[in-house]
C-alpha cells in the first residue's frame, strides 16, 4: 500500500517535488492497528540500521535545523524563473537538492518513530520533520503560477539551450500541463498553506481509530477473553470456529456502529475537500481531479468498475467453492476469512528469502543479485514488538543509500507473501535510483504495487509447481483465489464506494454515516451475491466503510486492484515463455518517474484502460478453480 503523508501542494510542487514520501506498504485494513507483542518462542529482533541515515540524534537535529534555513531561502528564487535557462536551473537546483535532504530527514523520523510508537520523543521528532515538509510545500507554491506566466515557448527555450536542465525537463513538462489547473501565485500560496488543515480529517479519523476507540471483550468458545481491536479482530475473523466468527462480527461491527455518525462527518469532511479542491482548480470531478497529476485516464477507473461487474460470477463461483470446502449449509459474510485448508507449517525469515530468490528466478540475474544485495545488508526490522508500528511497508525515499522495510514476520505463508511483495518494491526502487537522478526516481503507486503484486503471483506459481500432496496444493491454490477477492474484487468495491460518495457531494446530496452505511450495503449486496442466494450479508456489517483508512488518501485504492491485473498479466507472460516479457517489466521499473505510469504501462504491454488487463487475471481465477474442483470431486467431497 502507498502510503503518503504528504503536503498538499499545487501541481507545480506535485510535479517538480518528486512524491517526497513514496512510502509503499502492503495492502491491509488494519493499518491503525497496535502492532501484536513479540511472541515468547520469537527470535532476536533483525533490526535495519538507521545509523545509515543520521549517525546520532543531535546529527539529526543539526540537519533539520540546516534544513529550515535552506527552505526559507527558496524564496530568493520566486521572481527569477524566466530571467534565463541559467537562473531557472539554479532555482530547480537548489529545489529539488533541498528536497532530497527533506527526505532523508523524514525517512529517519517516520522509521524511528514506527520501532515503538509509545515514544512520545520519537512522535514529536517526526512531527516537526512533517511541519517542515508543509513548509517546503509553501516555499515552492509560487513555482507553478511563475512559470506558466513566463510561457511554455520560452521555457522550452530554456530546456533545450541548457543540458543542466536535462533532469527536471520531465517535471517541468508537467507543470506546464497543468496549466489549466493552476491558480495565481497568491491563490497557491494560500493553498499550501492549508495542508495541516486539509489533512486533518485523516489525522482525527487515525487517532480515533488507534487510541480512542473503546474497543469490546468477548469471550471465545474456548473460554478466553480477548479485547476486539482491529489486531485481534484480524486474527480471530478466520477462527475455525463459526460461533466465534459470528460473535466477533457482530461484536466488533457492533462498537463501530457507535461511532458511524462521528466518523461519518469526519469523511464527509474529507470528501468535501477533494471536491472543493478539484472545483477550485477548474477540473470536471474529483475523480478527474486525483487522476489528473499522475495523468491517469479516468477512463482506466471506469474501466476497472465495469470489468469486476463483468466478472461478478467468477467471485460467486469462489463463494460456491468456499461454502463447500468449508461443509456449509449457507454462507455468510463471517465465512469469508478462514482459510480453505488449513497448513501447519512455517517459515522462518532465511525460508522466506529463499523462496523469493527462487520465485523470482524469471525476472532475471541482474533482479536476483539486487535481491542478494539487500538480504545481506541490515535494511528490514523483521518481528513484532511492544509498540511497533502494525502491517510490513517499504521506505525507498533516501535516494542516495537504499529502501528499509519494516516487516511482523510471524513465520506463516502470508508472512512470505508479503516478504517478497514488500521486496519487489525494494528492487522496484533500486532499479528506479539505479537508472534515473533524484528528480524522476520517485515513481508512481500506479507502477508501484505491479512490482509488488508480480512477486506475489511468481511466489503461489512456484508453491503449485513443488511436489505437495493435494491438501497442500489446495491451501496454495486457496492462497491465490483470495488474491484475487481481496486485492481485485474488494478493492474494486472500495473504489466503487469512494466514487459513489464523491458523486453524491458533486451532486450536492447531504452525506452522513447512515446514508453511507447505505450505500456500502448495497455493494456488499451486488459483489456478494445476495440477491442470487450466493451470500448473506447482515445490514450490520454495512458499517465497514469506516474500518477502512483508504478512504481518506483521494482514489488511491483504486490501483491495488489494477495493479493485481497487471502484475499477473507480467506474470503470466514470464510464466508462459515469452522471451519479451522480462526486458518489458525491468524496463517499467527501471524507468522510476521519468514517464506517466500509464503511457509507460501502455508501450510495454499492460493497457489498463482496457479489458484485456482484468479478463487475463479472472481467466487465472477460473483456471485456479478449475483446479480447486477436480481435487475436490477426485477426493469426493
Amino acid at each position: 500500500m502507498m502510503s503518503h503523508e504528504a503536503w498538499t501542494a499545487s501541481p507545480a510542487a506535485t510535479a517538480t517535488c518528486v512524491a517526497i514520501l513514496t512510502t509503499v506498504t502492503i495492502m491491509t485494513t488494519t493499518v491503525t492497528a497496535t502492532a501484536q507483542n513479540a511472541a515468547p518462542d520469537q527470535p532476536d529482533q533483525i533490526e535495519w540500521d538507521l545509523s545509515e541515515i543520521y549517525p546520532t540524534l543531535e546529527a539529526w537535529d543539526t540537519a533539520r535545523g540546516q534544513l529550515a534555513t535552506r527552505v526559507e531561502g527558496l524564496a530568493a528564487y520566486r521572481g527569477t524563473l524566466g530571467e534565463s535557462a541559467v537562473t531557472l536551473r539554479e532555482a530547480f537546483d537548489a529545489i529539488s537538492g533541498t528536497e532530497k535532504e527533506l527526505s532523508r530527514l523524514y525517512v529517519f523520523a517516520f522509521l524511528k518513530a514506527d520501532e515503538d510508537r509509545r515514544v512520545s520523543e520519537d512522535q514529536e521528532r517526526r512531527g516537526l520533520a512533517a511541519a517542515l515538509l508543509s513548509e517546503f510545500g509553501e516555499a515552492v507554491a509560487f513555482l507553478s503560477p511563475e512559470l506558466l506566466s513566463v510561457g511554455s515557448e520560452t521555457i522550452q527555450g530554456y530546456l533545450a539551450e541548457d543540458q543542466g536542465l536535462a533532469k527536471h525537463a520531465f517535471n517541468i513538462r508537467n507543470i506546464l500541463r497543468q496549466e489549466p489547473h493552476t491558480l495565481s501565485d497568491e491563490a497557491e500560496q494560500v493553498i499550501a498553506a492549508t495542508a495541516p488543515v486539509v489533512q486533518g480529517a485523516e489525522r482525527i479519523y487515525a487517532m480515533l481509530t488507534s487510541s480512542d476507540l473503546p474497543f469490546p471483550k468477548v469471550t471465545l468458545s474456548t473460554g478466553e477473553e480477548i479485547t476486539l481491536d482491529q489486531a485481534a479482530y484480524s486474527l480471530h475473523r478466520a477462527s475455525d470456529n463459526r460461533e466465534d466468527r459470528k460473535l466477533v462480527f457482530d461484536t466488533f461491527w457492533g462498537a463501530w456502529k457507535g461511532y458511524e455518525t462521528s466518523i461519518g462527518q469526519t469523511l464527509d469532511t474529507q470528501v468535501k475537500a477533494h471536491v472543493f479542491q478539484a472545483k477550485v482548480r477548474k477540473y470536471d470531478s474529483a475523480l478527474d481531479a486525483a487522476l489528473s497529476g499522475p495523468n491517469i485516464p479516468t477512463a482506466v477507473y471506469h474501466t476497472l468498475v465495469e470489468a469486476a461487474h463483468r466478472h461478478l460470477p467468477s467471485l460467486h463461483r469462489y463463494f460456491k467453492i468456499r461454502q463447500r470446502m468449508l461443509g456449509l449449509a449457507d454462507l455468510h459474510y463471517y465465512d469469508i476469512y478462514p482459510p480453505l485448508v488449513a497448513s501447519d507449517r512455517t517459515f522462518d525469515i532465511d525460508e522466506s528469502k529463499a523462496l523469493t530468490l527462487a520465485s523470482a528466478a524469471p525476472l532475471g540475474p541482474h533482479y536476483l543479485d539486487l535481491l542478494g544485495e539487500g538480504f545481506a545488508g541490515n535494511w528490514m526490522h523483521v518481528y513484532p514488538q511492544t509498540g511497533k508500528a502494525p502491517g510490513a511497508y517499504m521506505y525507498g525515499s533516501v535516494y542516495d543509500l537504499h529502501p528499509f522495510l519494516l516487516l511482523n514476520h510471524n513465520g506463516q505463508f502470508n508472512d512470505v507473501s508479503t516478504f517478497t511483495h514488500e521486496w519487489g518494491h525494494a528492487i522496484h526502487t533500486m532499479l528506479s535510483t539505479e537508472h534515473n537522478p533524484f528528480e524522476t526516481s520517485s515513481y508512481a503507486t500506479f507502477t508501484a504495487e505491479i512490482a509488488s503484486t508480480t512477486n506475489e503471483v511468481l511466489l503461489q506459481e512456484y508453491m503449485l509447481g513443488q511436489d505437495i500432496t493435494d491438501d497442500e496444493r489446495l491451501f496454495y491454490l486457496g492462497t491465490a483465489l483470495e488474491a484475487a477477492r481481496g486485492t481485485f474484487f474488494r478493492q474494486v468495491m472500495f473504489a466503487e464506494f469512494e466514487l459513489k460518495i464523491h458523486e453524491m457531494v458533486e451532486a450536492g446530496e447531504a452525506l452522513s454515516g447512515q446514508k453511507m452505511s447505505e450505500v456500502y450495503e448495497g455493494l456488499l449486496r451486488q459483489y456478494h451475491g445476495a440477491d442470487q442466494d450466493v451470500l448473506t450479508i447482515d445490514p450490520a456489517y454495512a458499517v465497514e466503510w469506516s474500518f477502512i483508512p483508504h478512504f481518506y488518501r483521494n482514489f488511491y485504492v483504486f490501483q491495488y486492484a489494477t495493479s493485481i491485473a497487471g502484475g499477473t498479466m507480467f506474470a503470466e507472460r514470464f510464466l508462459n515463455g515469452d522471451t519479451q516479457a522480462r526486458d518489458d517489466y525491468l524496463a517499467v521499473l527501471s524507468a522510476g518517474g521519468s514517464r506517466h505510469a500509464y503511457e509507460l504501462l501502455q508501450e510495454y504491454g499492460i493497457d489498463l484502460a482496457t479489458d484485456a488487463p482484468y479478463d487475463a487475471l479472472i481467466a487465472r481465477m477460473d483456471r485456479v478453480m478449475d483446479q480447486i474442483e477436480a481435487i475436490l470431486d477426485a477426493q469426493d467431497k
